[in-house]
This record gives C-alpha cells, structure tokens and sequence, in this order.
C-alpha cells in the first residue's frame, strides 16, 4: 500500500520518539483497563459491605492511577505531535524538491495548480492522519485486546456480546469505507480544477476586467466550487453515518449487557460490581474500535493523498544528471547544435528538425520566425530546460547532456519570454543569480539595460519594493529588469527570448548599443520578432515549422531566403530594410 510505504519511509529517522509513544500510550491504556476492576471492587466490597475505609483507600488508588494515565496521554500527544510536524516538513521539502528538478516537460504534465495541492493539502492530509495515529489509534488495539481479556476474566458467559457486537460494528464501517474511497479521490482532482481556475483568474484579472468577463468567470468559478462541494457533500454523508452506526452498535451492545446481566445478578451468579465492570470494558472494546474508525474516515482521503504526493516523488525529470558529469570547461561560450531534434511526448511531428547551428564566442546569433515556429523551444534547449530528443546540443564541445548542470547554468544567462520577478525588492531580484553583487554592479547592469531612470524615480531605488510576478511594474519595466539580473550575473552565453517586445523603437536600439559595448566578448542568441532587433546580429537564422530555411546576415537573407524577405517587408520600408 502505498500510504504506509510513505509512512514507513519518512518515519523512519523519527523512530525514537515514535518508541516513546508508543510506550507512553501503552501505559495509559494499561492504566484505562485497571481502573473498571477497581471500580467493581469498591463496588463489591466495600459499597455492599459499607466498609467505608475499603472505598477510601481504593479511591486513593484509582485517583493515583488517574493521574498516570492523565500523564501518560499528554506525554504521548506531545511525542506524537512532534513527529506528525516533521513528517509534514520532510515530506512538504521533499516534493519541492522534487519539483525542482523537474524539467518543462513534467512540471506540464502534472500542471502547476495540481503541484501546488499536492505539496500543500495532500501532504496536510497525510500529516493529519500521522497524528491521529499516534494520538488514537496506538492505544485503539491495546484498549480494545486488553479490553477483550479482562472483560472475559469478569465473566465469561456474557462473552458472546463482543463477539457479535465488534464484528457487526467492523463489517458496517468496512461497508461505508469502500463507498468513501472514489469520493475522496474524485474530491482531490476537484481540489486540483479549482485551484486552477483560481490562479487563471487571480493572474488574469486585467484580460477578465477589460473584456468583462467577470460574469462567465463567475460561473466557471461557480462550477468548480460547486463540483468540490458536491464531492464533499457526498462523502460528508458517508461520514455523518459512521458515528450513528457506532452508536446504535455500542447502545444495543450496554442494553444487552444490562438485560442478559441482570438475569445472572438475580439467579445469584454475579455480582453489580462485576457487571458494571464487563460494562466498561464492553465501552472500552467499542471506543477502541469507534477510534479506529475515526481514523478510518481519513484513511481513504490520506491513501488518496498518498498515492498523488508519491506519483510526483517516482517521477524522474527527463533531464537528468550525468553519471560522470563534465565540471570544467574552457571559458570560451561557443554554442552548437548538430542535428538537433526535439518532439513533445505524444507528438505526431517533432517541434524542432535537423537543426544545424554553431554560434562562435562572441558572436550575436539571431532566431526569427513566425509563431509556433519553434523558437522558444530552440533557446529552452540551451539551458537544458528540454532534452533533444535527437542530435546534439554542445557548450563549449562538450555536450549539455554530459555537463554538470550548475556548470551549464553558471555559464548561460537566461531572460524569458515571460519575465517573472520575486517578491522582495529590486535589489533581491537584481542579485538573484549572483548574491555577492555589490551596489555599483546593479547599478551598471542597470544603466546597460535602460532601467537606471526609472529605478531611481522609486521610492526606495535599489531597495524599492516588487510585488510577486512584478506586478508593481509596467511590461516594459519588467522586461528591463529581468535582463538587468541576467546582466548582473555576468555569463559567458546570453540568450534573449523575445526579451525586447514590450520596448519601443528607440528604448530597444539604446539597449542593443549599450549591450554590445558593454558585453563585448560574450556570446548572445537572441530571439526577436522585430527585425529592427536582429538586424545587425552576426548570424540569424529563420524558423519556419521547425526548421531552419534560412541562415545568413541580414543582406544575405534579404537576397536567399524569401520567408526572411516577406518578414522584413511587412516590418520595413524597402529604404529602412536596405
């Protein structure tokens, strides 16, 4: 079962204070079973007899006891508490490390919003059913196998109740637990939807408002919110019948006691303190099984949970380490691709064909094409976000494949079609890829990228703050930004997707100025859709459904490749082209 491998697995280093909770709860049920037995005593022999001194001393007893068992139970909890905490943390730090090395590929395939439920209320249920454990059901089968004996050395006659009552009570839970199952894993993948519809909404709020569509939003929303309160509903009913049925079980059950009992009290073959007591344990029997089966409604939802948490655990990224990684490489930023190839998982046409590339150091090569050419996926296999699935990509020589993957990193400066920055300040997000970078290094990677004006315009300037995403600041500003931190890191290998769209004209020619006076020597692949942007790039080539159909300058372009020559044509003026 999967949930108790999971359990097994990172409980494992807690098994001290596991062993401590065990033994603590094992005193307090020893201390639960004794006192029925001394309460039958006083009862027998010193309520029937009047012995007053009897029901004192043994009183002291029981109150003696009491105070164990009060002890035992805290001390139990308090062990149990701590362990089902670090469970969490250590299965939460797991999966997000996990996710971590995931590439593009899986963190698609299991979706952000499903990621997000799986580390944060999957493993929350799981931790849950931890503690419920060690505070309930450890002591359940003591209660409830102490309980049986002691209740037959009482009398055994009236034994016979058990044996029909805790079977009765098992195979009526067992019933509606089999019904819970596809409720609670229908219940999480609901989870999953309406987070999703959350994020899409939360993030789009500005595309919902000015196309107004908060009424259609409402009722998507609406949807998914009443399909989680449906699944609940479904399953809630199934619970609220657990504790009925426990009850009638464990009603009929004193009833039967009571009535079979008081026939032996009068025939004179037991004694009021003697039923009283195999009462007890009766109570004792059923609480011990009505605890398991509190822990029995969580079980279903924890196995669900566990089975979710642990398909992200076994998931191996695609981009995986090399055996013998590569950790030196000769400072030069040469880039190549020979014959590359890259297709989805399931794709009926690769994304990416043949791809024959090699960018010396210091050059600029430029990517260009239509939508859904394939030109994010080309710059996504440079960092090794992707694994080609065919030919080759080699920083260096060496192939990115065979590269530690912190090295490849360390070399390659990245700003993506999306610019997304951190919540924290210009300055946290400017020393993301390098933590040591003093003030007059943000600052000059600053003034390169065209964001120095309007960094000291804020409140705060370096320390100004940024909201998640960089919400707090205009498309263009966050563009800026986002390649002042790739210039802060200072690489060998820049690559540029698309990073110049949300600039105008005359912002984009001082940044490309200012980029090669300043990164002179370093390697750059820019992708662009303004011809404007690549004009004066050592090399472009031209994307068309995967494949490179031209390559070249630009005035080599203009005369070669006619797809080339229909984009400029639609940007630019002959006058401005030649």
């Amino acid at each position: 079962m999967t949930l108790l491998r999971l359990l097994g697995t990172y409980l494992k280093p807690h098994w001290q204070p596991i062993v401590a909770v065990v033994v603590f709860q094992l005193i307090q049920a020893i201390a639960s079973l004794y006192l029925p037995t001394l309460n039958a005593d006083i009862i027998d022999n010193g309520v029937a007899r009047g012995d007053t001194a009897y029901i004192l001393s043994t009183g002291a007893w029981m109150l003696g006891i009491t105070v164990v068992q009060v002890a035992a139970a805290i001390t139990a909890v308090y062990f149990g508490a701590r362990v089902a905490m670090a469970l969490g943390r250590d299965l939460r730090a797991a999966v997000f490390s996990r996710v971590s090395g995931f590439s593009e590929r899986e963190v698609s395939q299991f979706g952000a919003p499903s990621l997000i439920t799986r580390s944060t209320n999957d493993v929350q249920q799981v931790q849950m059913l931890a503690l419920m454990t060690f505070t309930m059901l450890v002591s359940a089968p003591i209660l409830a196998v102490g309980g049986v004996i002691l209740a037959l050395q009482q009398d055994l006659q009236l034994s016979w109740i058990i044996a029909v009552s805790v079977p009765v009570l098992l195979i009526s839970l067992g019933a509606i637990i089999v019904r819970m199952v596809p409720q609670f894993r229908r219940m999480q993948a609901r989870i999953d939807t309406i987070n999703r519809v959350l994020r899409e909404q939360l993030t789009g709020i500005r595309v919902v408002r000015a196309f107004v569509r908060e009424d259609v939003e409402t009722a998507r929303f609406d949807r998914a919110n009443r399909d989680v309160t449906d699944s609940a509903l479904r399953a809630g009913r199934l619970m609220a019948l657990m504790f009925p049925v426990v009850m009638l079980v464990l009603n009929v059950s004193s009833v039967a006691v009571i009535w079979f009992g008081a026939f032996r009290i009068d025939d004179g073959s037991m004694q009021v303190g003697t039923l009283i007591a195999f009462l007890s344990y009766l109570m004792q029997i059923l609480m011990a099984v009505m605890m398991a089966t509190f822990m029995a409604m969580m079980i279903p939802r924890a196995s669900v949970c566990a089975d979710r948490i642990t398909e992200v655990l076994e998931t191996d990224s695609t981009v995986v380490m090399p055996a013998n990684p590569v950790r030196e490489l000769r400072r030069h930023g040469t880039v190549e691709l020979r014959d590359a190839t890259f297709s989805y998982p399931g794709a009926e046409q690769p994304v990416l064909r043949s791809l024959d590339v090699t960018v010396a150091a210091g050059e600029t090569l430029a990517v260009i094409g239509s939508t859904g050419s394939g030109k994010t996926t080309f710059v996504n296999l440079l960092p090794r976000l992707f694994d080609v699935t065919g030919g080759a990509v080699l920083v260096d020589g060496v192939d990115v494949r065979e590269l530690d993957p912190d090295l490849l990193w360390s070399r390659i400066g990245l700003v993506p079609q999306k610019p997304y920055l951190f919540s924290g300040t210009v300055a946290s997000n400017l020393r993301y890829g390098k933590p040591d970078a003093t003030d007059d290094e943000l600052w000059q990677a600053l003034e390169t990228a065209q964001a120095a004006d309007f960094v000291r315009a804020m409140e705060g300037g370096l320390e100004a703050p940024i909201a998640q995403g960089g919400t707090t600041v205009s498309g263009g500003q966050r563009q800026r930004l986002a390649i002042a931190r790739a210039l802060v890191k200072r690489p060998e290998i820049y690559v540029f997707d698309d990073s110049f769209s949300a600039l105008d004209l005359a912002t984009d020619a001082r940044l490309r100025r200012a980029l090669r006076a300043d990164m002179a020597g370093a390697t750059m692949i820019i992708v662009a859709q303004r011809v404007s942007t690549i004009i004066d790039a050592d090399q472009i080539i031209v994307l068309e459904d995967g494949e490179i159909v031209g390559k070249g300058t630009h005035d080599e372009l203009l005369e070669t490749s006619a797809t080339y020559a229909e984009i400029v044509s639609s940007q630019l003026t002959a006058e401005e082209a030649a």
